[in-house]
């Protein structure tokens, strides 16, 4: 018995790996480096692409809970992801390279996956794991479309610039994460209201890439908006977003910044940087010079620019169970970002379930669905319920989860309830798995 797997991204890789160690034969199809993406940078499995976040690590945070429900449910690639950490406050973030390499020579020396460098242009016959991506190819996507018989949704997702470390002056320039959580892993680059007014001027006035005609009509998911978008929306709406100041503070100063620009560790060795929130569609030109307009990066070494492309997912309420198997055709599940899910997170961990699934409907045991008091079962309710008519991408957030009953008078106490939720749901797991 043979599953494909169709792309070696985080979903698909999880998903081979899954179904590897389960003794089931396994054709995992990647079609680069043999056609690009026009995102990817290399021909490695599982590359980190817009950042190299997997978000908050500890189960006060939605997502730091779905990483724990990983772990209990014997995720392959949340294992590889802390072996390759790099210091990020209180988020697990990896160093990329090290952690596709990883990925890549794990999948390559695995008996029971076949590797295939190909690209896939129609859905195959038999078993098979789509999970393609967001820049499924042309092709593929056209026979998606035919199957599901429904228009794409799209939305479009930028990439934020990269920095050398050492082109920072660190004269202006500051370590420190917010309110002192974790060790200080952020580069902070702080500015008082004139430096503020004449970075919001001249990013508002700054000229964008064109898009193609196809995408003029962009539909962005809102948790990943360009910082031109949201400079848009008014003056002081990046001062409550990417460049909050709060708890950000300058030890040799005391003083507490009008807007504060945050870089995170890129690399295991500490030379690469990117900027957090920084997700950008101008023009080259336009990111240097509106880059090199913050303090403390007045000549800052650019080593990869912003970059926005289209994402594409499949309408998932009218196609999917929450098992993430298609209604209309039993031995066919989807995985990852193509299912509406985003964030690398939640590609990791449908990729999981999919895996898991697939396993157990050639075993012919019963599939697994989790119930909504998980974090990842209520995703893939959330992406499987009917009722949703104008479906959009999520990510993992405690509003999707089943609630639970605090005390009248901690109502609002926000990490009560997250610790709440996240002891029901690990006490769930402890008792499944």
């Amino acid at each position: 018995m043979e599953v494909n797997v169709i792309g070696a991204g985080l979903a698909g890789s999880e998903a081979s790996m899954q179904l590897a160690k389960r003794g089931i034969k396994v054709n995992l199809y990647e079609m680069r480096p043999q056609k690009s993406t026009g995102a990817h940078k290399t021909d490695k499995f599982a590359e980190f692409v817009c950042s190299n976040s997997l978000g908050a690590a500890d189960c006060s945070n939605a997502s730091g809970l779905l990483k724990k429900e990983m772990e209990l449910l014997g995720g392959e690639l949340i294992k590889i992801a802390k072996d390759c950490a790099v210091p990020a406050g209180n988020a697990l973030a990896v160093d990329r390279e090290l952690f596709s390499r990883t990925v890549t020579e794990r999948i390559e020396e695995d008996e029971n996956i076949n590797i295939i460098r190909e690209e896939v242009k129609n859905i195959p016959d038999g078993f098979t794991i789509l999970a393609s991506g967001p820049l499924t190819s042309d092709s593929l996507a056209n026979s998606i479309k035919d199957f599901t018989q429904n228009d794409y949704l799209y939305f479009f997702d930028a990439i934020a610039p990269i920095v050398e470390k050492d082109s920072i002056n660190f004269d202006k320039a500051f370590w420190a994460s917010r309110y002192d959580k974790g060790e200080a892993s952020y580069i902070n680059c702080p500015m008082n209201k004139q430096e503020y007014e004449n970075f919001y001027n001249i990013l508002i006035n700054a000229p964008r890439i064109e898009l193609k005609e196809f995408e003029k009509n962009a539909k962005f998911f809102e948790s990943c908006l360009p910082i031109e978008i949201l400079a848009s929306r008014g003056f002081d709406t990046l001062r409550f977003g990417p460049m909050k100041p709060v708890g950000l503070v300058d030890k040799r100063t005391g003083i507490q910044n009008y807007a504060v620009v945050q870089l995170r560790q890129d690399n295991s060795a500490k030379t690469l940087f990117n900027l957090v929130g920084f997700q950008t569609n101008l023009k080259w030109g336009a990111q240097k010079e509106l880059l090199q307009s913050i303090p403390g990066l007045e000549n800052v070494n650019i080593v990869r620019y912003g970059v926005m492309h289209r994402n594409t997912f499949i309408n998932s309420p009218k196609l999917l169970n929450a098992s993430l198997q298609a209604k209309k055709r039993q031995n066919l599940f989807f995985a990852g970002q193509l299912t509406g899910t985003e964030g690398y997170t939640e590609s990791i961990a449908t990729g999981m379930l999919a895996g898991i699934n697939m396993a157990r409907l050639i075993n012919g045991e019963e599939l697994l669905i989790l119930p909504k008091i998980t974090m990842l079962g209520a995703l893939t309710h959330y992406i499987s319920d009917e009722e949703h008519t104008k479906f959009q991408p999520i990510n993992s957030n405690w509003g999707i989860v089943d609630p639970v009953e605090l005390p009248k008078k901690e109502r609002k106490n926000k990490r009560l309830k997250a610790e709440m939720i996240s002891e029901r749901s690990i006490e769930y797991l402890n008792n499944v798995c």
